[in-house]
């Protein structure tokens, strides 16, 4: 059966939560919309929001290869809507679909500074860096309303802890004061999630994120008030976006980031057919052409899950993308300033202690 994408959302339907015990269930649950003649209607799923209460807020990242060793996520699922989402499988843990679901059912974390807090007075911490969020944007639409994140902030402001932020939404300029008071003293900085400067395809790709101008916007602004930025070119999915590279670098670094990173495209788990569906909603010309690239840097797969390997892949594509950043960072960025650790000796587990020393 065919379904119809729907304009804002990237999952074209729901995928089998692989933690089911019945592995041939079908993957159309009930609430797929189907019109009398038995054939699919496009509708706007309402999105829940359903708040958790979890009893810690901070996250062991335990994966090899990953930057940062502790991660923090307000909220689990995600409206923006990315078909290519890595962290889709994770709202399986929950009951949920990896495809509508996950975009739809969002988890909010309300006692998440409260926790935070906790975790900061608690004798012995030692301050260390940590990333909102890692997981699921902490910027979503629905921090405009919760503003979980900006509470979040305002704690590591007064605790003097250092934090790291990506995100893909513009929202983030709403806290330029907190983050403007954390970066004089060395204890922020943020990545920018912009895989695309293709505004048409960005529409698709990323449905419900920030348009490509609002991000641009975020780069410059941010990096005018003494806010370390780096710009997230990611993933690179061969076919799609990989022609862009060089044009996105040049960009980024002209209006202000002090550095990039990137990833290769990954289908993990059940963000193969969600992707898979969404190609032949979005792409169907191109889709074999993309996934046979896809698999061409996964040793004929389209996921890998060795972390050593997933973001070196394998081939001529793979090479071809390596050398091309290597030539962009060495046009656009050898200029830059190296990125500095962000500061930990200024933790103050008392809260409002020893301020005057600032």
């Amino acid at each position: 059966m065919n379904f119809k994408a729907t304009k804002g959302q990237g999952a074209v339907q729901n995928v089998h939560n692989h933690f089911e015990k019945n592995l041939y269930e079908k993957t159309i649950y009930e609430d797929d919309c189907l019109n009398e003649n038995g054939e699919p209607e496009e509708r706007i799923t309402k999105t829940e929001y359903l708040e958790v209460f979890p009893k810690t807020i901070m996250n062991e990242v335990r994966r090899k290869g990953m930057p940062l060793e502790f991660s923090m996520n307000p909220y689990q699922g995600c409206e923006h809507g990315c078909a290519y989402c890595y962290a889709r499988p994770t709202h399986e843990y929950w009951g949920y679909s990896a495809g509508v679901d996950f975009e739809r059912k969002i988890m909010v974390k309300k006692n998440a500074p409260e926790l935070l807090e906790k975790l900061f007075q608690k004798r012995g911490y030692q301050a260390r860096q940590f990333m909102l969020s890692g997981n699921t944007d902490c910027y979503q639409p629905i921090e405009r309303k919760l503003e979980i994140t900006r509470k979040i902030l305002e704690i590591c402001l007064e605790y003097r802890h250092p934090v790291s932020i990506i995100t893909k939404n513009a929202l983030v300029l709403r806290d330029l004061d907190l983050l403007t008071k954390l970066a004089q003293r060395n204890l922020v900085n943020l990545a920018i999630s912009i895989p695309t400067t293709n505004e048409d395809l960005r529409r698709v790709l990323e449905p419900r994120t920030s348009t490509v101008s609002n991000k641009l916007k975020v780069i410059e602004t941010l990096s005018q008030n003494g806010i370390p930025v780096i710009a997230m070119v990611a993933p690179i999915i061969p076919g799609l976006n990989s022609e862009e590279i060089l044009n996105n670098l040049k960009i980024v670094s002209d209006k202000g980031a002090v550095d990039f990173g990137y990833t290769l495209v990954r289908l993990n788990d059940t963000v193969e057919p969600v992707f898979i569906q969404w190609l032949e909603e979005r792409f169907p010309d191109r889709k074999e052409k993309i996934l046979n690239q896809i698999r061409s840097i996964h040793n004929g797969k389209l996921n890998e899950r060795l972390a050593r390997k997933r973001y070196v892949g394998v081939g001529n594509i793979a090479d071809m993308i390596h050398q091309t950043f290597k030539i962009g960072r060495q046009k656009y960025f050898s200029h830059k300033e190296t990125r500095k650790p962000l500061a930990t000796h200024l933790f103050n587990g008392k809260r409002g202690e020893q301020l005057s020393l600032f």
